[in-house]
């Protein structure tokens, strides 16, 4: 007999049963890797984690990655599965996943992410110039370290010279969120949320919110909460979370390749900063034409797939 009874749940029960199954899956999944990564890297190194600051150390950087591959799947992808299958007992099209998605479509999504760059870098410039009030100066410094390491963290995670290292950085910093983040935020939070709110535009905000607030870098929150709203609309106007799959990893996966080849000496880079700088502006305003032009093409494309009040 089918296993019914989360399915009739209200929306604000199903928020907090989808806390729970993540917060369970994430520490169920982070004590195996524990257990797994002590033998493996030692446990001396293990131990040390928390306290991690030296990201020369290739040993550190593999462990580090073992562990964002771990996360991934135990607070994103796992969580996800279950939480669609509680829900409706088919999580494929619970997180809409079973709609037919057309290659122009995907092409549009393709050249709406990389048109999107300089006005990614430039919103970027923009929130990385935020100041706190004075009396809030201890929380400001604890922002910029927390960003300072992050920023180190995903250099180190980028520095890679050889072609298996490009394809393991695909895998993590591409692929892996672009599913695991989509699923739950996209798939599952911006549905409950929709119904709460009996609103599909707060449903979208919300949700890029919580998307942004879990990466904590907090001088780029802007830029990332704005992509979490766009890729809510693809989802909405396509009805298929194949769409902001592909853009989520497009956004991700532009990043890894270029660095790679930075990392080469085949590319300047310079090419990073496009948008960000005072000699590159027009960039981010050429970029902005094109957002918004694609943007109404694909919803006009799509018009017929369009989701309405998520139930």
């Amino acid at each position: 007999m089918a296993f019914t009874v989360f399915r009739e749940m209200k929306p604000f029960s199903q928020l907090i049963f989808s806390a729970f199954v993540i917060i369970l899956c994430f520490l169920l999944f982070m004590t195996i890797s524990l257990i797994v990564a002590m033998p493996v890297f030692g446990i001396e190194s293990v131990i040390n984690i928390p306290s991690l600051t030296d990201f020369n150390d290739p040993d550190n950087i593999r462990m580090l990655k073992y562990f964002q591959v771990v996360q991934s799947f135990g607070l994103f992808i796992v969580p996800s599965i279950i939480l669609g299958w509680s829900f409706h007992g088919n999580f494929i099209k619970y997180l809409y996943l079973d709609k037919t998605i057309i290659f122009s479509s995907v092409f549009i999504v393709i050249v709406l992410m990389i048109s999107a760059l300089p006005l990614i870098n430039f919103m970027g410039e923009l929130n990385a110039q935020m100041e706190l009030p004075r009396w809030m100066e201890v929380v400001e410094r604890w922002m910029k370290a927390t960003e300072e390491n992050a920023a180190k963290l995903t250099k180190a995670f980028l520095d890679v010279k050889t072609p298996a290292g490009l394809f393991f950085n695909l895998f993590l910093i591409a692929v892996l969120p672009a599913l695991g983040e989509e699923f739950l935020f996209r798939g599952i939070i911006q549905r409950i949320f929709t119904k709460i709110t009996r609103n599909i535009h707060w449903g979208i905000l919300i949700s890029a919110v919580l998307f942004s607030a879990l990466h904590m870098q907090f001088y780029g929150f802007v830029p990332r909460m704005l992509l979490g709203v766009m890729f809510g609309y693809l989802l909405i106007w396509s009805g298929s979370l194949w769409i902001p799959i592909i853009a989520h990893f497009i956004n991700n996966g532009v990043v890894v390749v270029v660095m790679y080849y930075i990392n080469q000496n085949k590319l300047n880079p310079a090419i990073e900063e496009i948008g960000s700088t005072a000699d590159s502006y027009y960039f981010a305003a050429i970029s902005l034409v094109f957002v918004v032009v694609l943007l109404i093409v694909f919803k006009r494309q799509n018009g017929g797939n369009s989701l309405t009040l998520q139930k």
